[in-house]
Protein backbone atom coordinates (compact mmCIF):
# COMPACT_ATOMS: atom_id res chain seq x y z
CA UNK A 1 0.00 0.00 0.00
CA UNK A 2 1.21 3.45 -0.81
CA UNK A 3 1.31 5.85 2.07
CA UNK A 4 -0.11 9.25 1.55
CA UNK A 5 1.45 12.17 3.28
CA UNK A 6 -0.44 15.28 4.08
CA UNK A 7 1.29 18.50 3.29
CA UNK A 8 0.00 21.10 5.63
CA UNK A 9 0.64 24.63 4.59
CA UNK A 10 1.27 26.59 7.73
CA UNK A 11 -0.86 29.67 7.77
CA UNK A 12 1.21 32.81 7.70
CA UNK A 13 0.52 35.19 10.49
CA UNK A 14 -0.31 38.64 9.30
CA UNK A 15 1.42 41.17 11.50
CA UNK A 16 -1.09 43.59 12.90
CA UNK A 17 -0.12 47.20 12.71
CA UNK A 18 0.08 48.14 16.36
CA UNK A 19 -1.53 51.46 17.10
CA UNK A 20 0.82 53.98 18.63
CA UNK A 21 0.35 57.30 20.41
CA UNK A 22 2.80 60.19 20.37
CA UNK A 23 2.59 61.97 23.71
CA UNK A 24 4.23 65.39 24.17
CA UNK A 25 4.61 67.25 27.47
CA UNK A 26 3.41 70.80 26.75
CA UNK A 27 2.95 72.13 30.29
CA UNK A 28 5.21 71.77 33.30
CA UNK A 29 4.04 69.43 36.06
CA UNK A 30 5.57 71.75 38.67
CA UNK A 31 2.85 72.85 41.06
CA UNK A 32 0.73 69.75 40.48
CA UNK A 33 0.46 66.76 42.76
CA UNK A 34 3.34 64.32 43.16
CA UNK A 35 1.48 61.46 41.50
CA UNK A 36 0.90 63.58 38.39
CA UNK A 37 4.62 64.39 38.18
CA UNK A 38 5.45 60.70 38.59
CA UNK A 39 2.95 59.79 35.87
CA UNK A 40 4.68 62.15 33.43
CA UNK A 41 8.05 60.54 34.25
CA UNK A 42 6.55 57.06 33.88
CA UNK A 43 5.40 58.01 30.38
CA UNK A 44 8.99 59.02 29.57
CA UNK A 45 8.30 62.74 29.61
CA UNK A 46 11.08 64.31 31.62
CA UNK A 47 11.45 67.77 30.09
CA UNK A 48 9.09 70.28 28.59
CA UNK A 49 8.33 69.56 24.91
CA UNK A 50 9.76 66.05 25.19
CA UNK A 51 7.88 63.38 23.25
CA UNK A 52 7.53 59.64 23.46
CA UNK A 53 5.81 57.05 21.28
CA UNK A 54 3.79 54.59 23.34
CA UNK A 55 1.49 51.66 22.54
CA UNK A 56 -2.20 52.45 22.45
CA UNK A 57 -3.55 50.35 25.31
CA UNK A 58 -5.75 50.93 28.31
CA UNK A 59 -2.88 51.36 30.79
CA UNK A 60 -1.27 54.13 28.76
CA UNK A 61 -4.65 55.74 28.06
CA UNK A 62 -5.36 55.84 31.80
CA UNK A 63 -2.02 57.51 32.50
CA UNK A 64 -2.66 60.05 29.76
CA UNK A 65 -6.13 60.75 31.15
CA UNK A 66 -4.59 61.50 34.54
CA UNK A 67 -2.35 64.24 33.11
CA UNK A 68 -4.43 65.26 30.08
CA UNK A 69 -4.07 68.94 31.05
CA UNK A 70 -0.27 68.67 30.69
CA UNK A 71 0.13 66.72 27.45
CA UNK A 72 -0.75 66.71 23.76
CA UNK A 73 -1.59 63.34 22.19
CA UNK A 74 -1.41 62.37 18.51
CA UNK A 75 -2.36 59.03 17.00
CA UNK A 76 0.30 57.55 14.74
Amino acid sequence: MAETTKTSATPTKVAKKEKRLKVTLVKSPIGYSKDQRQTAVALGLNKLNSSNELPDNSAVRGMIFKIKHLVRVEEI
